[in-house]
């Protein structure tokens, strides 16, 4: 009982963070703190509009863990109205299908055993041996032994395709260049002025989205470690390389990786993976090769996850998977770069 009413109170409290925030924003263009030292200690945060649904979501807010059918399946879930997203409206019919994917429950090294097994006791909100279980948003509640969503009802009980319960933990690298024409010089948009940016995306095999090249951190992996890693396997293809490649590729990686970097965003995901009791959380990173040296040296290859992989010019137009395209326009805004045609969208809300 004391754990839910904590739930509940945090759940307050993040509200009136997200009100406070909103109007912070509304006020002017400035919705972006200003990094006075290194980019490395600058994080931004979509928490304010990503959570919404804790207490009653916005429309625009938590839209994707409520698609159907679920990914790779043909589950439908049940119905959840805007209103009722969040778990403090009273909902006592609320019936979610219940799903976990067949390959979840064959018990891969990536997944956790189903709650129901007596030789499976996980430590929720803390540091589980290797397995990360604390969230980036805080503490969540427990409700009959499972974790519940704190973004509010998806629709869907169970895992899904997510491997464990409660916060599932990605790190995505954004790795972006100026574009540049054939003397070398900055490519300008005509109508906003502004530099182009370009950052590396993939064409993801599940879906067929373009997304950033991002993936899951392994137990006990550093998110720099998953950065990296994930970046070479489905960008460079490196699990394909050999050894000598291999060798060539980590050291090129390694002066792309280690130069000052902007954390866009560390927290929850709207994902159409996300289920009330399993859900994905990322770490975004930015790495921007100013010059263009260090990625002019390396080939882009699909490898692992994607199917395709390229140089993709930023702007407001841009569909991508889950909630990259905000992580997108964070590192345009944060370089100054050309992100639409319209002056008036840079001063709206996420």
């Amino acid at each position: 009982m004391a754990r839910r009413v904590l739930g509940r109170t945090l759940a307050s409290v993040s509200l009136s963070v997200a009100l406070a925030s909103v109007a912070v924003t509304s006020s002017g263009c400035r919705s972006i703190p200003e990094c006075r030292n290194s980019f490395s200690s600058c994080g931004f945060h979509l928490y304010s509009n990503i959570m919404s649904g804790s207490n009653g979501a916005k429309e625009n807010s938590h839209n994707k863990a409520r698609t159907s059918p679920y990914p790779g399946s043909k589950v439908q879930r049940s119905q959840v109205p805007n209103e009722k997203v969040g778990w403090l409206v009273e909902w006592q019919d609320y019936n979610p299908v219940e799903y976990t994917a067949v390959s979840v429950l064959a018990g891969p090294t990536w997944a956790d055993p189903q709650i129901s097994e007596s030789n499976f006791s996980p430590k929720f909100n803390e540091k589980d041996g290797h397995v990360e279980r604390k969230s980036q948003n805080g503490l969540y509640e427990i409700e009959n032994g499972r974790p519940r969503n704190p973004a509010g009802r998806t629709g869907l009980a169970g895992r899904g395709l997510l491997g464990r319960w409660g916060p599932n933990h990605a790190a995505d690298p954004i790795i972006t260049r100026w574009k540049k024409d054939r003397s070398g010089n900055k490519i300008t948009h005509p109508i906003s002025g502004k530099n182009i940016l370009q950052f590396v995306a993939i064409k993801r095999k599940d879906c067929g989205e373009w997304a950033i090249p991002g993936g899951m951190v392994d137990p006990g992996e550093k998110i720099s470690a998953t950065l990296k890693r994930e970046f070479g396997e489905e960008a460079l293809n490196s699990l394909q390389k050999s050894s000598a490649e291999k060798r060539k590729l980590e050291e090129q990686l390694r002066k792309l990786f280690s130069q000052e970097h902007l954390v866009i965003y560390k927290g929850y995901v709207d994902d159409p993976r996300n289920t009330d009791n399993a859900w994905m959380e990322t770490e975004a990173v930015n790495y921007h090769d100013e010059t263009g040296e260090i990625m002019d040296n390396l080939t882009l290859e699909a490898g692992d996850d994607a199917g395709k992989v390229k140089w993709v010019d930023i702007n407001n137009k841009l569909k991508l998977y889950a909630s990259h395209s905000q992580f997108i326009r964070l590192v345009a805004e944060k370089r100054d770069a050309h992100w639409s045609e319209d002056s008036e969208t840079d001063c709206r809300g996420l």
